[in-house]
């Protein structure tokens, strides 16, 4: 017969388990991840983040991000209908954010369907925002590291146009720099439109005829521009 205390530590991780599982099989929780380089703020490769701090103002929960070392990543959870939202910032470089991703979904119980990925996309222009299913990372490197960390390419991506660099500007520099100040006058309407799609595919997210598993939806903002 097993001693009492670790009879007990056993038990509780055995019913924490189940707890776990029956919340994976559920659906009832999945985590928006905004990709970026923490610390850099207004820069068009943390495009991501700067998305997810305009939903978590949307959701009135701006002021209750918290450090979660589990996953080295700024969480807030807050609720959609009944769904649980897990909002997650991850606080390492672009080229390793997948590291945090995984980590949230381990802490969290995520399968990789719950989980939808927002980031910077330089084949569309400023002003268009596209919802995809899987597929691959189109050189985009955080993305890269979500499928290689989490081993799957399942997870839902939220595309933000960012547009390419005019003539011969290096790429890198060019997504490591700031929005002008007429690009920064574009993103609020530009967020908005993302959200909406995003919360909209959450709450149909069930529903076959919500998700975009044929192929990709693309929503054009109301105010376009093209190029960046």
């Amino acid at each position: 017969m097993l001693p009492a205390q670790p009879f007990g530590r056993l038990l509780g991780r055995a019913v924490s388990s189940r707890r776990k599982e029956e919340v994976r099989v559920a659906g009832k929780r999945v985590m928006v991840a905004g990709l970026g380089n923490y610390g850099l703020w207004g820069t068009r490769h943390s495009v991501g983040m700067a998305m997810l701090n305009h939903l978590a103002s949307k959701l009135s929960v701006a002021d209750q991000w918290k450090t979660d070392r589990r996953c080295c990543g700024d969480v807030a959870i807050t609720k959609l209908d009944d769904v649980e939202l897990v909002l997650m910032k991850p606080r390492r470089l672009m080229n390793v954010n997948g590291l945090c991703v995984a980590g949230a979904a381990e802490a969290y119980s995520l399968s990789t369907e719950d989980i939808y990925l927002v980031h910077d996309d330089l084949d569309k222009p400023l002003g268009k925002v596209a919802l995809k299913l899987g597929g691959s990372a189109r050189g985009h490197n955080g993305v890269r590291s979500c499928i290689s960390s989490l081993s799957s390419d399942c997870m839902v991506r939220l595309r933000i146009g960012i547009g390419r660099p005019v003539g011969e500007a290096a790429v890198d520099r060019y997504v490591l720099g700031r929005f002008t100040r007429t690009e920064q006058e574009t993103l609020p309407q530009v967020f908005e439109q993302a959200v909406e799609v995003l919360l909209e595919h959450i709450r149909q997210r069930d529903d076959a005829k919500g998700s975009p598993a044929a192929g990709e939806e693309r929503i054009r903002a109301p105010l376009e521009t093209e190029g960046a």
